[in-house]
C-alpha cells in the first residue's frame, strides 16, 4: 500500500485516549492511555514526541489498549538531570506499564524508542509479545552546555535540519507539525534532555554487550524502513539483536513513516499485530 495523502499537522488522538501523568523510577512521565484489549506501548524518537502516533492509536483503539507516553526530557515528560541511557529510559517506561497494570504487551517504536525498545525487550523478555521497529537515527555526541547555547533560541533552525534531511519530501513535515514539536523542544531543559539521549550512547553500547551476551530477543519483530533513508538498513541493524526479524522498505518515504506515509505504516502496523494472534 502506497498512500500519498498528506495528514497536516499532529492527528488528533481518539477522544477515548486519556492524558496522565505518572511519577515513577525518580522522574515524572506524561503518557495517553485508552482502549481495551492487548496492550501496545508506541515509543517516539528524537524530533518528535508521543503526539506522533495519533493516526496509528486511532487505528488500534477498538481491540487494544494504547499506552504512549512522552520519553524521559521528551514533550510533557519531565526534564530531569540525568538518567537518559536506554536502559533506564525503559526501567521509566516499565514503571509507566506497572502503574497501569499492564504486564504483557507489544511495542511499536521509532528513533531512539528502537533503543529503549530494545532495553525493555531485553530486561523484560517475558512481558513483551511483538516489536515493531521503524528508522533509527543518531547525531551522536552533539550535546553539552555550548551546544544548548548554540541552539537555545534556535531550536526550530537545528530541527528543521532532521526534518528536512531526512524527508522524502520535506513539505510531508508541514509548518503546523514543525511549529508544534520546535514549541516542545523550546521547554526548558528540552533540548539538554535530547542531547543526553545520545551522550549516553557510551553507556547503551556497553549495556547492549552484557544485553546480547545474554542471547538475540526471540519475539517476532518487523522493522520498517523508509525507502529514501534506511530503507533495508533497519532489517539488517536489528538481525543483529533478534533472530525472528521480518523486514519491509515503505516506498516514496524517508525517517519520519508517520509523517510522510501515514495510511501504509498505519496498515503495516495493524496487519503485524493482528497477524497470528
Amino acid at each position: 500500500m502506497n498512500d500519498h495523502r498528506h495528514q497536516d499537522g499532529i492527528h488528533p488522538f481518539s477522544a477515548v485516549m486519556q492524558m496522565r501523568t505518572i511519577e515513577t523510577n525518580g522522574t515524572s512521565i506524561h503518557v495517553r492511555v485508552g482502549g481495551h484489549g492487548p496492550a501496545v506501548v508506541l515509543l517516539h524518537g528524537f524530533g518528535t514526541s508521543g503526539d506522533m502516533w495519533g493516526h496509528l492509536a486511532n487505528a488500534l483503539i477498538e481491540d487494544h489498549m494504547i499506552v504512549v507516553p512522552d520519553l524521559r526530557g521528551s514533550g510533557l515528560s519531565s526534564k530531569s538531570d540525568g538518567g537518559y541511557d536506554k536502559k533506564n529510559l525503559a526501567a521509566d517506561v516499565v514503571g509507566v506499564l506497572d502503574a497501569l497494570g499492564v504486564r504483557t504487551f507489544e511495542l511499536v517504536t521509532h528513533d531512539i524508542g528502537i533503543m529503549v525498545g530494545f532495553a525493555i525487550a531485553a530486561t523484560h523478555p517475558e512481558r513483551v509479545d511483538k516489536i515493531l521497529q521503524e528508522p533509527a537515527m543518531w547525531h551522536f555526541g552533539f550535546g553539552g552546555q555550548d551546544m544548548e547555547r548554540l541552539v537555545a533560541g534556535r531550536e526550530r533552525i537545528y530541527l528543521d535540519r532532521f526534518w528536512n534531511e531526512l524527508s522524502r519530501n520535506p513539505k510531508r513535515f508541514d509548518e503546523a507539525k514543525r511549529q508544534h514539536y520546535a514549541t516542545l523542544y523550546a521547554q526548558p531543559g528540552a533540548m539538554r534532555a535530547g542531547f543526553a539521549q545520545f551522550l549516553s550512547f557510551s553507556q547503551d553500547a556497553a549495556d547492549n554487550k552484557a544485553f546480547l551476551a545474554k542471547g538475540k530477543l526471540r519475539m517476532p519483530v518487523l522493522a520498517l524502513g523508509g525507502e529514501a533513508t534506511f530503507g533495508s538498513m533497519i532489517g539488517a541493524v536489528v538481525r543483529c539483536v533478534a533472530d525472528n526479524v521480518e523486514d519491509v522498505i515503505i516506498p516514496d518515504c524517508g525517517h519520519w513513516i508517520t509523517e510522510e506515509q501515514p495510511a501504509a505504516t498505519t496498515k503495516l502496523v495493524v496487519d503485524f499485530l493482528h497477524r497470528a494472534r
